[in-house]
């Protein structure tokens, strides 16, 4: 079984199944008031990159800073990724016995949290333009139960994509279009 030493989270074990993929053991996220989540490095071979487990203990040091307050800020942007979703589906899908009472109770864009599961956190190289380090906080959703919800960050700073889980790490790759019209990427600040 083959090991590797991230100084932000200790020992991250090869998967049996990818051997570019390394896990650890469950972390507490203080973003989602300390949950403990796994967190893999995925597409990352040792000899290939040097510079990769540095950058994502950097990327992972700008994350674990996060708290709830930071989550409470992304409240508006994660209520109107659920809400777009509701409206292109259709209300009247959404009345089955998955979306209770309080679910279209909700008074506050932050109540949009309880509908919220977070599952894992990915950390990847992008394979092109900047060829950054990217956090990918994977979460299961109400809203959206097959493909669930992502939540990207560039460096593990700055909220840089907001979709459900397709593997793709901006909104620039998964369209084919420039960084510069990537809404949310091309705010990133340096």
């Amino acid at each position: 079984m083959k090991k590797i030493k991230s100084l932000e989270i200790g020992d991250l074990i090869q998967d049996e199944r990818f051997n570019n993929w390394w896990e650890s053991s469950p972390i507490s996220i203080p973003f989602f008031d300390n949950k403990k989540i796994k967190i893999t490095f995925i597409d990352f071979t040792p000899e290939k990159d040097k510079k990769f487990i540095d950058e994502a203990d950097s990327a992972l040091r700008n994350f674990l800073k996060k708290d709830k307050e930071d989550r409470l800020e992304l409240s508006k942007i994660v209520y109107k990724n659920c809400m777009d979703y509701v409206n292109k589906i259709g209300e009247d899908v959404f009345n089955t016995d998955i979306f209770n009472e309080p679910f279209w109770e909700m008074k506050e864009e932050y109540e949009i949290w309880k509908y919220v599961y977070p599952q894992n956190i990915y950390l990847t190289r992008r394979d092109r333009r900047d060829k950054d380090i990217y956090l990918t906080l994977s979460s299961e959703c109400i809203w959206e139960p097959e493909h669930g919800l992502q939540l990207v960050f560039r460096r593990g700073i700055q909220l840089t994509r907001i979709s459900t889980q397709d593997g793709h790490i901006t909104e620039a790759d998964a369209y084919d279009k420039l960084d510069s019209e990537d809404e949310l990427l091309s705010k990133f600040k340096k």
